[in-house]
C-alpha cells in the first residue's frame, strides 16, 4: 500500500484539479452568460424601436380611424346557477390602443392569485372571460367589466345569482340531485376518486339533554393510505363547527357527528358532505329534538335560540323564540337572566314576566363578558332555563371590531383610556330616533355629538308626556355611557316625547332635539292564523304537510306544526323549532293511524291563533316508483272535458309523456307530477278522487307572444280552467329552439315560480325560433305542460304602434251587461299607450263582424259592456293605441253567455244604527276555498287605511273607516272558486253625500222639535219657560240646565213634562239677579238628543225682571180693594173741591180711611161703595185746608188657597212696610214657625204656609196688624169642610202627569252647534257653524235683532250641502253687537237658534281695571 505521505499528497494533487476544473468552467459559463444577456438585450431593443416606429407610422397613417375608446361588441349575460356548478361571463371588448380590462366583484377587484383555483380570467382575441369554479352561496354578486385605454373607459355589469339545494335560502325551488360519480381526471393524483356514502343515518329523534350520534360509512375508490377526504357537516345549511356542544369524528372510512347535550337548537336538517379532489357527495337527514319533562307538571317548554344583539358599553338586546310546547296553559311571559363570564352566579334582569321575545338589557359594566339564558312561565309553573347564549362583551363596538368580534370565556377585557385634556362640554347627540316601543319598555337610540372633546361622554335621558313641556330625567343617578338606553314604568297607552343630553368633566351638554310623539304599546302585532292545512302522504311513518302562510305576519320568526290522532283531540308538537317555509315533513307517526294537523305562526310579539284542523289523513306510503309500469299516457280532452275543467278546446291531445319520467329523482318536479299524473289515472278508471282533496291543476293555454327583442321575448297565457281545487300560486315556462323545423331539448326558463301569467323569457337567440309551454302549479303539486306553442321567431320588434293587451278577464256578467278587465301592452311602440278600444261580436258570427264598443279611447284598463242581448254569447278583444296608431288586438276572450245566474247577489251599501258605512255582499254559492277579494277601481285592496274588511260565513263587508272624497270610485267584490261570482258599485260623489249625511242622522240623531225654549211672563209674575217636542217615547227623559249646572224640582223650580203634547215646562215665582244667565233643556230619548237654550243676561234679563216684579205686585194688588183710577181733583159749579178715586174689589168689610197730613180725616157721613168710587168734598176751600190728602183701603179678609205643598192662608194690604208688625195666631195662641208652618210677605199679601197639612192643623187662625197707631184683625175657620176641601184640592195637585210620544223629523230644524253668548274682541273674525237638517232641505234665514242680514263683505253667509249654516263676520266692531237668529224653514215647520254677540274693545277694558272710579 502507499505510505501516509505519498496518500497526502495524492489527496492534495487531486483537490487541486477538482479546484482548477470548477474554476475554467465557472469562467466559461460566465462568459456565456454574459454574452446571452448582451444578445437578449439587443434583441428587446430592437423589438421595442420596431415597435414604437410601427405605432408611429400607423398613427400618422390614418390617426382618426385607428385610435378610439373602448365598445362592448357582445356584454356579459347574468346567470343563475346551482351551488357547485361553475359559471362563465364572457364579453368582446373593441378599442385602439388596447383595452386594459379589469374585473370587479360587488366593485372590489378580482385577484386570481389571491384565491387559486377559484378565479380564472382569460383574455384571447378581444374575448375576455371569467370562470368562477364551485359556486358558493357569497358568490352571488354583481360583477362588472372595466375596460380602459388612453382614450377613455367604459364598464358592463351582469349578475350571478347562486341558489342553494335546501335551506332557509328558497324551501319552495326544487332541488338537482348531484352527480353519482364524478369523473374528474386530476394531474396530482392521475386518477379520478368515486365516493359513496353506506351505513347512512336516517331521520332521528332526541330529548333535551340526551346526547345524540350521527354516522355515515365512507367508500372512497381508489383507497390511498395516506389520502384524507374533506369532512364536512351542517345543520340547516350552515356549516357546524367543533364546539362544546358538537363533536367531530373521522375514522378513516366512518364520519360521525356527536351532539352531547341535546338542545331544541339542535334540531333541523342535518347534511354530511364528502368533499375529494374529484368532487363530493353528501346525504341529509332530519333530527327532532323533543321537550324535556318539566320540573313542575303542566310548565311549558324551554324557550330557544337566545341571540344578544347591539351590544354596547352597558347595554344589550336578548331575543329568542317562543317554545312550540305550553303543556296545555298560555304562556303568561319570559324572564331573563344574566351571568357575567367566569361567575356561575345567574341575576334575574326583570322583576315581571315579559311577553313581548325581546329584551333590553342595562346596567351591565363595561369590559366585562354575560352569557343569558330565558325562561318561560305559565300559571303552572317555571320552564327549564334555554340554553346559554354565546358570551358578549359590554364595550363600544369599534373597540370589538379592534379587538375581535367574540369575547373570551374568561377574565375581563381591560379598557384604557387617554390622559384627558382640558375639558369640552359635549354637543348635541344627533339622530335621535325610538328603535323599538312595547307596552313594557321603549327603546332610544342615537348618535354621539361631534363636538365631545377627546374624553369620552355619557348621556342623560329626559321624557316628558305630549302636549306639556315638564321634562324628566329619567336616569338621575347615573349617566348611561352608551348611545342606547331602554325605558321601562312607562303608562300604557300614554303618548310621551324624549330627549337625550351629553355630558362629562365639563359638565352637561344642550338637549337634542325631541323624538315625535311615541304611544306606549306593542307596535308589532302578533300574526293571524295561517290558511288552509292540506296533508299529502309521504312514507309509513311519515306525512308532507303544506298551508298557507298567514297574511298578516311582520317579522315572521316561522311556524309550528301540531298533530293529533283523528277523533282524540290529544296534540303534540311536530317541530320544536319554527320552520320558515310553508311546507314541512312529520315524521315519527303510525303506520295505518288516522291524523289530523294544525299549524301556528310565531313572531316576536307572540304565538297566534291555530289554524283549522286539516282532513283527516292514514299514514302510509304513497305509490313508489317500482309500482309504475314504462308506459305512455295519452291522455284526451275530452277526460279533461269530463271533470269539468275545459270549455271547449275540441279534440286536441297533451303531450305524450312517460309516466315514469314523473316520478323520475332526476326530474325537478318528480312528487307533484306523479300526484298529476295518478290523479288522471284515476278519472280514466273510473274511480274519481274526492273534491276535498286538492290536485294539480289543468295546462294553461293561449300562449302568446308580447314583446319581441333581439334575446329576450315576453310571454302570456290563459289561466287553466280547472285548478285543482286550490289557488294557483305560480307558473312554470320551459322553452325549446326549433332549428330547421326540428324541435329541440325543453329547457327550464324560470326555476323559482311566476304568479302573473306573464313573462320574459331571457337569454334567447336572435333570429332563432322558439316553442314554449308552461306549467301551473298550486299546494298539491305542479300540473302537466301545456301544449307547444306556435312557433315564435325571436327578432327585435320595431313597429311604431303598441302590442296586444293581456291578460282579459270578464267579471260581472249579468243578462245586459258584463265587466271586462285587461292589462297594458308589455310593448308601448315608439310612444306611450294612451289609450284602449273595446271589440266585440258574437262568438259564432265570422270574423268580419268584429263591431267597436266605444267610439272614443278610454284610458282605463277595464270597461263595462252594456246592452247585450239575452241568451247570446260573446267573445271580446281589446286593442291599444298610441300617438303613431292603434296596435295589434289581444286574443278573444273565452265564450261567455250573457245571462243573469239563479242567487246572483248585488253590492249593498249600508249604514247601520251606529252610523257605519260599509259595502255589503253575499254569496249563495260559496266553496271551501273560496275567498272574498275586495277591490277599488278593480285593483285589490291591501291597504287597510282606508277600510277593513270582514267575512263570515257566506257575507263579507268592507267597512269605511273615515268617509271623504278619498273613498270615491267604482268597488267591486269578487268570490274565488266559483263561477265568477262578482259584483260592483260606484261610489260617487253626490251618493257619498248622502251616504254621510244618513250617516251622521244615525251617529247623533235628534229629537225633533216644534218650537225652541222660549219665556212668558203668567199671573202673580211668574215665569215660564217651555218648548214644545214633536214625538217622544214614554223612556224620554229631560234635563234642566242653568249656567252649566244641572237643576232640580224644588221651592224655586217647578218642572212639567207632559208626554202627550210634547210640552216641557219649568216654571219660577220670581227673577232674582243670580238667575242672570243660560236656561237650557236637553233632551233625550234612547240614543237622540236635542237641546234648546235661552241667554238672559243684560238688559234682556233686567226687562223681564222688572216686568216679572210689576206683575207680581199688580197681581197682589189686584187681590183685595185696590185703586182703579187713582186719587184726584175737581172742582164744581158750586165752587165745591170734589177729591175721588175709583176703587175696585171692594168687599163689604172692606174701610176707607182720608189722612191729611198724615192725619184721619172724620167724615160727616157714612162713605157709599156701591160704585166703587170714593169722593171727599171740601166746601168753601181755604188756605187751612191745604195739604197732602190721602186715602186708605185697610185689608181683605183672611182666605184659604190650596198648593202642590199645603194649604196656605192669606190676606192682601193696601200698602206694606217694615213697620207694620204682624202677628199670626192659631187657636188663640201665637204661633211658633218652624220649617213646615213658615211666614211671608210678597208684595201686599201675606201669607201663612202649611205644608202637608193634618188633623192638628184644624182650628181658627187670626192675623193682627199694628202700624204704630191702631190696629186690625182678620180670623178664618180652617175645619170642617173648609179643610175637607183644601185638603182634597192639595191631593189632586199633587199627582203627575202621563207621557206621551214624539214624531217625524222632516220637519226644519237647528240640531246644535250655535254657544249662547259670543264675546270678542274687536278687530277679529267670528266664524259660526251650525248643523240643520230637513227633508226637503230648509231655507237659511239670520237675523241680527230681528232683521233679516244679507250676505256681502263683512256677513258671509253659506249653506253648504244642505247641512252645515256657517255664520262669518270679517272683522267685528262694536256695532255688531246685538242678538242673531237663525231661521230654517221647509214645508213641516220653521225653527230658529239665537245667540249674543258682545264686542269689547281691550284698551278700555284695560284702562277700567287701572284706573276705578271714585
Amino acid at each position: 500500500g502507499l505510505s501516509d505521505t505519498e496518500e497526502a499528497r495524492a489527496k492534495e494533487t487531486a483537490g487541486y484539479l477538482a479546484r482548477r476544473d470548477l474554476f475554467t468552467s465557472g469562467v466559461e459559463m460566465d462568459r456565456v452568460e454574459h454574452k446571452s444577456r448582451r444578445t437578449i438585450m439587443r434583441e428587446s431593443a430592437d423589438r421595442i424601436s420596431l415597435t414604437k416606429r410601427n405605432e408611429e407610422y400607423h398613427k400618422q397613417l390614418n390617426k382618426d380611424s385607428l385610435m378610439h375608446p373602448p365598445e362592448f361588441v357582445i356584454k356579459p349575460r347574468s346567470h343563475t346557477v346551482w351551488e357547485k356548478q361553475c359559471v362563465r361571463l364572457h364579453c368582446t371588448i373593441t378599442g385602439w390602443p388596447e383595452p386594459r380590462v379589469v374585473w370587479y366583484k360587488n366593485n372590489i377587484s378580482i385577484d386570481p392569485m389571491a384565491q387559486p383555483g377559484k378565479y380564472k380570467i382569460v383574455d384571447s382575441y378581444n374575448v375576455h372571460s371569467l370562470e368562477i369554479n364551485r359556486c358558493d352561496f357569497d358568490d352571488t354578486a354583481q360583477y362588472r367589466v372595466s375596460a380602459m385605454n388612453s382614450n377613455g373607459e367604459l364598464s358592463a355589469y351582469a349578475s350571478v345569482v347562486v341558489k342553494r339545494f335546501k335551506g332557509e335560502v328558497d324551501e319552495s325551488l326544487p332541488s338537482p340531485r348531484p352527480r353519482k360519480f364524478f369523473k374528474v381526471n386530476l394531474e396530482p393524483y392521475g386518477v379520478t376518486f368515486e365516493t359513496h356514502i353506506v351505513e347512512k343515518f336516517d331521520v332521528s329523534f332526541g330529548r333535551e339533554g340526551e346526547t345524540l350520534s350521527l354516522g355515515c360509512s365512507v367508500i372512497i375508490y381508489p383507497s390511498l393510505r395516506r389520502y384524507k377526504p374533506e369532512i364536512e357537516w351542517y345543520r340547516d345549511d350552515k356549516l357546524l363547527v367543533p364546539s362544546k356542544w358538537v363533536q367531530m369524528h373521522w375514522s378513516g372510512d366512518r364520519a360521525t357527528l356527536t351532539l352531547t347535550h341535546l338542545n331544541k337548537e339542535d334540531e333541523g336538517l342535518y347534511t354530511l358532505r364528502v368533499i375529494t379532489k374529484s368532487g363530493y357527495e353528501t346525504h341529509s337527514a332530519y333530527v327532532f329534538v323533543r321537550d324535556a319533562d318539566a320540573e313542575v307538571a303542566g310548565a311549558p317548554g324551554a324557550p330557544l335560540d337566545v341571540f344578544c344583539q347591539e351590544a354596547n358599553k352597558d347595554y344589550v338586546i336578548v331575543t329568542w323564540k317562543q317554545p312550540a310546547v305550553d303543556r296545555g296553559s298560555s304562556i303568561l311571559g319570559y324572564f331573563v337572566d344574566r351571568c357575567e363570564v367566569g361567575t356561575t352566579h345567574w341575576i334575574q334582569c326583570n322583576d315581571t314576566p315579559i311577553k313581548f321575545a325581546r329584551f333590553p338589557v342595562t346596567g351591565l359594566i363595561e369590559g366585562r363578558s354575560y352569557v343569558f339564558r330565558v325562561r318561560a312561565v305559565n300559571k303552572c309553573g317555571m320552564s327549564h332555563p334555554s340554553r346559554v347564549s354565546e358570551p358578549v362583551a359590554a364595550m363600544d363596538p369599534a373597540d370589538r371590531a379592534r379587538k375581535g368580534a367574540s369575547a373570551p370565556w374568561t377574565g375581563q377585557i381591560i379598557v384604557t383610556e387617554e390622559e384627558p385634556v382640558e375639558g369640552v362640554v359635549p354637543g348635541k347627540p344627533c339622530e335621535l330616533m325610538v328603535t323599538e316601543a312595547t307596552k313594557n319598555y321603549v327603546v332610544l337610540s342615537w348618535q354621539p355629538p361631534s363636538e365631545k372633546g377627546h374624553e369620552g361622554v355619557m348621556y342623560y335621558v329626559e321624557k316628558c308626556v305630549s302636549g306639556t313641556d315638564s321634562w324628566q330625567r329619567v336616569n338621575t343617578d347615573i349617566p348611561v355611557k352608551s348611545p342606547r338606553f331602554a325605558l321601562f314604568d312607562l303608562s300604557e297607552g300614554k303618548s310621551y316625547c324624549f330627549r337625550v343630553r351629553c355630558c362629562n368633566s365639563a359638565g352637561v351638554g344642550e338637549p337634542s332635539e325631541p323624538t315625535e310623539a311615541t304611544v306606549v304599546g306593542d307596535k308589532l302585532d302578533i300574526p293571524s292564523a295561517p290558511g288552509r292545512v292540506v296533508p299529502t302522504r309521504n312514507t309509513d311513518t311519515s306525512v308532507v304537510v303544506s298551508w298557507e302562510a298567514s297574511r298578516q305576519a311582520k317579522e315572521l320568526v316561522g311556524y309550528y306544526i301540531e298533530s293529533s290522532l283523528a277523533g282524540t283531540n290529544t296534540w303534540e308538537a311536530c317541530n320544536n323549532k319554527p320552520v320558515k317555509g310553508t311546507r314541512f315533513i312529520c315524521h315519527g307517526l303510525t303506520t295505518g293511524e288516522k291524523y289530523v294537523f294544525r299549524v301556528r305562526a310565531v313572531n316576536a310579539a307572540g304565538i297566534s291563533d291555530f289554524s283549522q284542523e286539516s282532513e283527516a289523513i292514514e299514514v302510509k306510503a304513497a305509490i313508489g316508483e317500482s309500482t309504475l309500469p314504462e308506459c305512455y299516457a295519452r291522455f284526451s280532452i275530452r277526460m279533461w272535458k269530463k271533470l269539468g275543467q275545459i270549455n271547449q278546446m275540441g279534440n286536441a291531445f297533451v303531450n305524450s309523456v312517460p309516466c315514469s319520467n314523473f316520478f323520475h329523482p332526476s326530474h325537478p318536479h318528480f312528487v307533484t307530477h306523479g300526484i298529476s299524473v295518478l290523479l288522471l289515472i284515476s278519472y280514466m278508471n273510473g274511480n274519481p278522487q274526492s273534491s276535498d282533496i286538492p290536485a294539480s291543476p289543468a295546462p294553461p293555454f293561449g300562449i302568446t307572444v308580447l314583446e319581441c327583442v333581439r334575446d329576450s321575448m315576453v310571454l302570456a297565457w290563459k289561466q287553466p280552467t280547472f285548478m285543482g281545487g286550490a289557488d294557483i300560486t305560480g307558473y312554470f315556462v320551459d322553452y325549446r329552439e326549433v332549428i330547421g323545423g326540428v324541435p329541440g331539448k325543453w329547457h327550464e326558463a324560470n326555476i323559482k315560480a311566476v304568479s302573473e301569467r306573464a313573462y320574459r323569457v331571457s337569454e334567447l337567440k336572435e333570429n332563432m325560433l322558439y316553442q314554449f309551454q308552461v306549467r301551473a302549479a298550486n299546494m298539491a303539486g305542479v300540473g302537466i305542460p301545456s301544449r307547444p306553442s306556435e312557433i315564435f321567431k325571436c327578432e327585435e320588434w320595431t313597429i311604431a304602434v303598441p302590442g296586444p293587451p293581456h291578460d282579459l278577464q270578464l267579471q260581472e256578467v249579468r243578462k245586459d251587461s258584463l265587466l271586462l278587465l285587461w292589462k297594458p301592452p308589455v310593448y308601448q311602440g315608439r310612444d306611450k299607450v294612451n289609450g284602449y278600444y273595446v271589440d266585440i261580436k258574437e262568438a259564432e258570427a265570422p270574423f268580419e263582424c268584429w263591431r267597436g264598443v266605444n267610439e272614443k279611447a278610454t284610458s282605463k284598463t277595464y270597461m263595462k259592456v252594456c246592452d247585450l242581448k239575452e241568451g247570446v254569447t260573446y267573445i271580446f278583444r281589446v286593442r291599444a293605441q298610441n300617438k303613431a296608431g292603434v296596435g295589434k288586438a289581444s286574443e278573444p276572450t273565452e265564450p261567455v253567455l250573457a245571462e243573469t245566474k239563479p242567487g246572483t247577489a248585488e253590492l249593498v251599501v249600508n249604514v247601520d244604527d251606529d252610523g257605519v258605512i260599509s259595502l255589503n255582499f253575499e254569496c249563495a254559492n260559496l266553496t271551501a276555498d273560496s275567498k272574498f277579494v275586495w277591490s277599488k277601481n278593480y285593483e285589490e285592496i291591501t291597504d287597510d287605511k282606508r277600510l277593513t274588511m270582514e267575512t263570515k260565513g257566506n257575507k263579507s263587508k268592507a267597512i269605511f273607516k273615515a268617509p271623504s272624497e278619498e273613498d270615491l270610485g267604482i268597488y267591486s267584490c269578487l268570490v274565488t272558486h266559483t263561477e265568477g261570482v262578482s259584483a260592483s258599485y260606484s261610489l260617487t260623489e253626490e251618493g257619498l253625500k248622502e251616504l254621510l249625511k244618513i250617516s251622521h242622522d244615525h251617529k247623533f240623531p235628534i229629537i225633533p222639535l216644534k218650537s225652541e225654549l222660549a219665556v212668558e211672563l203668567l199671573e202673580k209674575g211668574r215665569v215660564r219657560f217651555w218648548l214644545q217636542a214633536e214625538k217622544m217615547s214614554a223612556n224620554g227623559k229631560v234635563e234642566y240646565v242653568f249656567n252649566d249646572n244641572i237643576i232640580s224640582q224644588g221651592d224655586k223650580y217647578k218642572m212639567n213634562f207632559d208626554r202627550n203634547t210634547g210640552i216641557i215646562e219649568m216654571f219660577m215665582e220670581s227673577l232674582g239677579k243670580e238667575d242672570e244667565g243660560t236656561f237650557t233643556f236637553q233632551l233625550q230619548d234612547g240614543k237622540a238628543t236635542n237641546q234648546s237654550s235661552l241667554v238672559l243676561i243684560g238688559d234682556v234679563f233686567k226687562q223681564l225682571q222688572k216686568q216679572s216684579e210689576f206683575q207680581r205686585k199688580e197681581w197682589h194688588r189686584k187681590q183685595g180693594p185696590h185703586f182703579v183710577e187713582y186719587l184726584s181733583y175737581e172742582v164744581t159749579p158750586e165752587c165745591i173741591v170734589r177729591l175721588k178715586c175709583k176703587v175696585g174689589n171692594m168687599k163689604k168689610e172692606s174701610v176707607a180711611l182720608w189722612y191729611k197730613d198724615g192725619r184721619e180725616i172724620k167724615a160727616n157721613e157714612k162713605l157709599d161703595f156701591s160704585e166703587g168710587v170714593l169722593t171727599l168734598e171740601i166746601a168753601q176751600i181755604s188756605k187751612k185746608d191745604a195739604g197732602v190728602y190721602e186715602v186708605v183701603e185697610m185689608c181683605s179678609s183672611l182666605s184659604i188657597q190650596s198648593t202642590e205643598e199645603g194649604v196656605r192662608l192669606y190676606t192682601f194690604v193696601n200698602y206694606y212696610n217694615d213697620e207694620l208688625l204682624i202677628t199670626w195666631h192659631h187657636k188663640d195662641a201665637a204661633i211658633a214657625f218652624t220649617d213646615r208652618i213658615k211666614s211671608g210677605v210678597v208684595g201686599e199679601q201675606l201669607w201663612l204656609q202649611i205644608s202637608e197639612p193634618t188633623e192638628k192643623d184644624k182650628g181658627k187662625y187670626a192675623i193682627e196688624f199694628f202700624d204704630g197707631k191702631g190696629g186690625l184683625k182678620r180670623t178664618v175657620e180652617l175645619s170642617g169642610q173648609a179643610y175637607d176641601d183644601a185638603y182634597a184640592e192639595f191631593q189632586r195637585l199633587k199627582q203627575t202627569f202621563p207621557t206621551c210620544s214624539f214624531a217625524s223629523p222632516d220637519r226644519a230644524r237647528v240640531a246644535g252647534g250655535l254657544p249662547d253668548v259670543v264675546t270678542i274682541q274687536e278687530g277679529k273674525a267670528l266664524n259660526l257653524t251650525c248643523n240643520i237638517s230637513g227633508d226637503p232641505v230648509p231655507e237659511v234665514t239670520w237675523l241680527k235683532n230681528d232683521r233679516e242680514l244679507v250676505s256681502d263683505d263683512h256677513f258671509i253667509l253659506k249653506f253648504a250641502s244642505g247641512k252645515f249654516a256657517s255664520f262669518t263676520i270679517t272683522m267685528v266692531n262694536t256695532n255688531d253687537s246685538g242678538k242673531y237668529s237663525i231661521l230654517v224653514k221647509n214645508k213641516y215647520g220653521t225653527e230658529s237658534g239665537d245667540f249674543t254677540v258682545s264686542v269689547f274693545i281691550p284698551d278700555e277694558e284695560a284702562t277700567s281695571k287701572e284706573c276705578p272710579p271714585k
